[in-house]
């Protein structure tokens, strides 16, 4: 006889031994060039580097799975390149940046900061067809010292975004370009983008995760237990968070994801009421690495806020302390470097999470369909599209601060 079929009667079920295969959803976490998402990143202006970054060294950088060369040339102008040379393939990491370009140390190639061959050396005349070799390349946009490129189809390339918060800066404030990386000295998350990325709308992990280090939620403001709902917006999804507070007054905190990798967050410490005075971008580097840049607008010469774990700097922790204090980077790399979506068992409380999924993949929808991606501006008047922020932290009167968020 079977063993099977021996079994007792009061057998536990639901044990590991029996889940299906694991497997992640591929369509949410592709970045690579040809596949669905990654054709839909390619769609949309990426920032990758503080402009500080583009020297006369040359710096290797990587977007979107691509491996690339950062450089500014003697004219003061910067540049992003393929990292092979279009001759012979070595990598112009080894390269030397001039005045009109970077020259690739195997023979001598001269390229300008949009590929275009302006020398070949070792040709008769120097090169008598020059414009037969064009190194790869992409364009860039400086904004506020942080730079962006974007990486796809040329005929589809949108007006750049900028964003009101960021353009209205009264007296006493500045903008900085920041990309301090959730981690140790902002090196890559290891993991997915997406999984990063969709936690902005799950409110809750703050009122349950970020209670084991903080205790109070940053601030007093945020130590209790809101009431959510999401909303699709015609940019992507947004939260409220609302409370009412020991003093009688309403707090309404809106929190918004623009598709597909934009994420405005008011402060936890609530330090300004009103709108929220940063932006910031979930960069996929690789399938399996992330990055988040962010700009922020703030009092000039006032000291940045940070989480105190203990006292402690993230990674002034020790790996105990981690896992007795365990933030956003241990939650969201614990998952695994893709995570395994068919292994989720999601609640009422992932709404937000859900609604995200689904406006991703409507774009994708969209995109097969041939129809433009939302958030996206082909205005041949427009170099630039301008986007009003809701989200932010609004204190007094319920009806009052519901209609500005």
């Amino acid at each position: 006889m079977d063993r099977l079929s021996e079994r007792p009667v009061n057998i536990d079920v639901g044990t590991g031994y029996e889940l299906p295969e694991p497997h992640s959803a591929s369509d949410l976490v592709e970045v690579e060039r040809g596949t669905p998402a990654g054709e839909l990143l390619r769609r949309y202006w990426h920032p990758f580097a503080l402009a500080a970054d583009a020297s006369d060294v040359p710096r290797p950088v990587k977007v979107l799975g691509e491996d690339l060369i950062l450089f500014r040339d003697g004219s003061g102008r910067p540049g992003l390149v393929h990292h092979r040379c279009c001759h012979r393939g070595t990598s112009l990491y080894y390269g030397k940046v001039e005045e009109r370009g970077i020259r690739c140390c195997y023979h001598g190639w001269l390229f300008d900061i949009e590929g275009n061959t302006l020398e070949m050396p070792c040709e008769p005349e120097g090169g008598q067809h020059l414009e037969r070799y064009r190194q790869p390349w992409y364009p860039l946009v400086d904004y506020h010292g942080m730079l962006f490129t974007y990486l796809g189809p040329p005929q589809l390339k949108p007006a750049f975004p900028t964003y009101d918060v960021l353009s209205d800066v009264a007296e006493g404030w500045e903008v900085v370009a920041d990309d301090n990386n959730i981690g140790l000295h902002g090196d890559p998350t290891p993991c997915n983008w997406f999984q990063t990325h969709e936690n902005v709308m799950d409110p809750f992990h703050v009122y349950v995760l970020h209670a084991g280090f903080s205790g109070n939620q940053f601030v007093a403001e945020m130590q209790s237990l809101p009431e959510v709902s999401w909303h699709f917006t015609p940019h992507g999804v947004k939260s409220h968070q609302d409370r009412e507070l020991d003093d009688g007054r309403f707090f309404h905190r809106v929190t918004e994801v623009l598709m597909p990798n934009v994420r405005i967050v008011a402060s936890p410490f609530v330090e300004h009421e009103g709108q929220a005075t940063s932006v910031a971008w979930t960069l996929p580097i690789s399938r399996t690495e992330t990055k988040i840049f962010t700009i922020l607008k703030r009092p000039i010469g006032s000291p940045s806020r940070r989480a105190s774990y203990g006292g402690k700097r993230w990674e002034e922790l020790t790996p105990s302390e981690h896992q007795q204090m365990p933030g956003d980077y241990e939650a969201m790399v614990g998952q695994g470097p893709v995570t395994l979506h068919s292994e989720e068992r999601l609640a009422s409380s992932d709404r937000g999470v859900v609604m995200f999924r689904h406006r991703f993949r409507e774009c994708l929808k969209q995109m097969a369909a041939g129809e433009d991606p939302p958030a996206v501006s082909y205005d041949a008047q427009v170099q630039a599209a301008r986007y009003e922020v809701r989200a932010g932290n609004y204190i007094g009167d319920r009806d009052e601060v519901i209609s500005r968020g």
